[in-house]
């Protein structure tokens, strides 16, 4: 199976990125802006001491869309036990919850995903990252979390990145 290319799309974004931000369509803006974007990807690529190699780019586009969706679904969430009765501000708690995936990609990736969703912040994650450690604003239902970290993320995430492990072991 062919993998897609994420250095690619990554140079690309970074072009038109600096274009936009410079505001200049002039030639040496738009060569200094090339330059850039095709050798700061691969000078970053060598500074990590474990290569990521997504897959799945469907995958991807769905996790994606659920983190999008589940974000603005979480400011509705916050904003009503902001402004909705003190007793609803009574449910933060913390709870663990045990993770399958190993990959430290894919755990960077959930953990983000956590913190960009309001109302919820990963506390801790042991150090063989199966156990993860989470913050939640309103707390009322712990399975309902279980089933969100596990199911909705998770096994998207195994999905996009697990593999790295066995391609970089040489299997």
């Amino acid at each position: 199976m062919k993998r897609f290319p994420w250095l690619t799309l990554s140079t690309a974004f970074m072009f038109v990125v600096w274009v936009l931000l410079s505001n200049d369509y002039s030639a040496a803006t738009l060569i200094s802006g090339l330059l850039l974007a095709i050798l700061l990807p691969l000078a970053a690529k060598w500074l990590r001491p474990l290569r990521a190699y997504p897959r799945h780019a469907w995958t991807a586009c769905r996790l994606l869309g659920r983190v999008f969706y589940d974000i603005v679904e979480s400011n509705i969430n916050v904003a009503g036990v902001i402004l909705g009765p003190e007793e609803k501000r009574q449910n933060s708690a913390f709870m663990d919850i045990a993770l399958d995936m190993r990959d430290p990609h894919g755990l960077a990736m959930l953990l983000c995903i956590i913190t960009a969703n309001p109302g919820t912040v990963w506390a801790g994650l042991n150090a063989d990252g199966s156990i993860l450690t989470l913050h939640v604003l309103d707390l009322h239902d712990r399975e309902m979390w279980i089933h969100i970290i596990k199911d909705r993320y998770e096994t998207l995430l195994m999905e996009i990145y697990e593999h790295a492990h066995l391609i970089e072991l040489g299997h």
